[in-house]
C-alpha cells in the first residue's frame, strides 16, 4: 500500500479523464428518478454534489448537504449487484435444424469498468459474492468476467445515514480492504490512497503531492463521526441460535408476518442476495431455444413451489426464511453474515419493516421463553 497522497477538489476531473484514457467506463452516484444511484460519468458535473440521504425504514429523501461535498449521500439506492449479477442474461442458446440441435455457450465478456463512490458495506457485500459466485470448482463465467474487468475506486463515509449499521456487522464503516483507490472527503479535496497494484499505477501517474498529517487527521476524525452516527444494532449473544430456536415458534413471526407485503423489495436492493430461477424460452416454431437466467426471491410463491405445492405461502413464513438465512445459516455456508448493514432493506421497504428490530424482538421473546 503507497502512502497517502492529496487530490484537490479542482483537480478530481483529472482523475476521471485519467481513467476514461486508460480505457474505462466509469460509473458513479448520480441523480436518477429521486434518488442518487450508480449510473454512467463523463465528467464530474454529473456526479450528484451537494446532496445528502435521509433515509428511515420506509422512507428515502435527498437533502441538500450544508457543505457542497461530491460524496455526502451514504448510500446508493442499489449496490454493485446489478452490474456484475444482473437481473437477466442470457446462459445459453440453441438452434434447431434438420439436423438437430446446436448448442452455442454464451460467451462471457465485459469493458473495463470503474465504479467510484463505492462505500465499505458494498466492498463487504462484493466479497460475499466473489464467494459465492467464484467460490468451489465452478465459478459463474458471467460474473467472473464482469469481476476481472472492475476497478474501484471506494469512498470512506464521513457521515451515517439513520438506516446504516455497518459498524454492528463488522463491516464498516471504515474501508479496510478490498478497493484499487480509496478517499477520503474533505473540503478541500481527498486524501487519496492505493490498495492495488492497478491502484497504485493510477496514484503514480496523477503525480500528487503526499497527504500532510492534519489532512490524514482530518480523514480519521471523518470516519470516526460516521461511527459515532451510528444508533442502530444487532442483538448481543448468538444470534444464529436464536432465529434456530424460532424456527419452530409460530406465533413470533406472526406480528411481521401481519405487516410484510411479501414484495420483495428487500432482496432486490439486498447487495447479497442472490437467488435466481432459470426459464427457458423457445420460439413458436422450435427454431431456437434460449436459458435465461432471473433474479428471484424468497418472498415470490416460485421460490417454494415443489410438486405442486407452495411450501410458504404466509408472508410470516417467506419472511422467517429470508431473516434466518441471512443471519443464521449464511455463517453455515460461508463463515459470516449475509448482512452487511447497508439499511436498504428497511429503506426500501414498504411496511417500514426494520430488520434490527425483527432480531432484536424475536431474541427477546426467545431469551423470555
Amino acid at each position: 500500500m503507497t502512502q497517502p497522497a492529496f487530490l484537490p477538489v479542482e483537480e478530481l476531473p483529472r482523475l476521471l479523464s485519467l481513467l476514461s484514457d486508460q480505457g474505462y467506463g466509469l460509473q458513479g452516484p448520480i441523480l436518477a428518478q429521486g434518488a442518487v444511484s450508480f449510473g454512467p460519468v463523463s465528467q464530474v458535473t454529473e456526479l450528484a454534489r451537494g446532496y445528502q440521504d435521509d433515509t428511515q425504514p420506509g422512507r428515502y429523501r435527498l437533502v441538500e448537504s450544508p457543505s457542497p461535498r461530491y460524496f455526502d449521500v451514504c448510500c446508493t439506492a442499489q449496490g454493485l449487484k446489478p452490474w456484475l449479477f444482473q437481473a437477466e442474461e442470457l446462459l445459453w442458446q440453441a438452434d434447431a435444424d434438420d439436423e438437430g440441435l446446436h448448442f452455442h455457450p454464451v460467451t462471457p465478456s465485459a469493458q473495463p469498468t470503474a465504479f467510484i463512490g463505492v462505500r465499505a458495506c458494498d466492498l463487504a457485500a462484493l466479497a460475499r459474492h466473489d464467494q459465492h459466485f467464484l467460490g468451489g470448482k465452478y465459478p459463474d463465467p458471467q460474473y467472473r468476467a464482469r469481476r476481472e474487468a472492475l476497478l474501484l475506486i471506494a469512498v470512506n463515509c464521513h457521515r451515517s445515514s439513520q438506516s446504516c449499521f455497518c459498524q454492528a456487522m463488522g463491516t464498516g464503516p471504515a474501508i479496510r480492504q478490498g478497493y484499487d483507490l480509496l478517499l477520503d472527503e474533505l473540503a478541500s479535496g481527498f486524501v487519496i490512497q492505493a490498495g492495488s497494484a492497478r491502484g497504485a499505477k493510477l496514484l503514480q501517474a496523477l503525480a500528487l503531492a503526499p497527504a500532510t498529517a492534519e489532512q490524514k487527521t482530518a480523514a480519521q476524525h471523518g470516519q470516526e463521526q460516521a461511527r459515532r452516527q451510528q444508533t442502530r444494532d444487532m442483538p448481543a449473544g448468538d444470534l444464529q441460535e436464536i432465529l434456530y430456536q424460532a424456527q419452530g415458534q409460530e406465533s413470533q413471526w406472526l406480528p411481521v408476518g401481519k405487516r410484510c407485503l411479501a414484495c420483495g423489495n428487500c432482496t432486490a436492493v439486498c447487495p447479497t442476495c442472490f437467488c435466481f430461477r432459470v426459464e427457458p424460452h423457445s420460439e413458436l416454431d422450435g427454431s431456437r431455444h434460449r436459458a435465461v437466467r432471473l433474479w428471484d426471491s424468497c418472498f415470490s410463491n416460485q421460490h417454494s413451489y415443489i410438486v405442486g405445492k407452495i411450501i410458504r405461502k404466509a408472508p410470516e413464513h417467506k419472511y422467517r426464511q429470508w431473516l434466518t438465512h441471512k443471519l443464521a445459516t449464511w455463517h453455515q455456508q460461508y463463515g459470516h453474515s449475509g448482512c452487511v448493514g447497508c439499511g436498504r432493506c428497511l429503506v426500501w421497504c414498504p411496511a417500514g419493516i426494520d430488520l434490527t428490530e425483527e432480531a432484536w424482538r424475536i431474541a427477546q421473546a426467545c431469551r423470555h421463553d
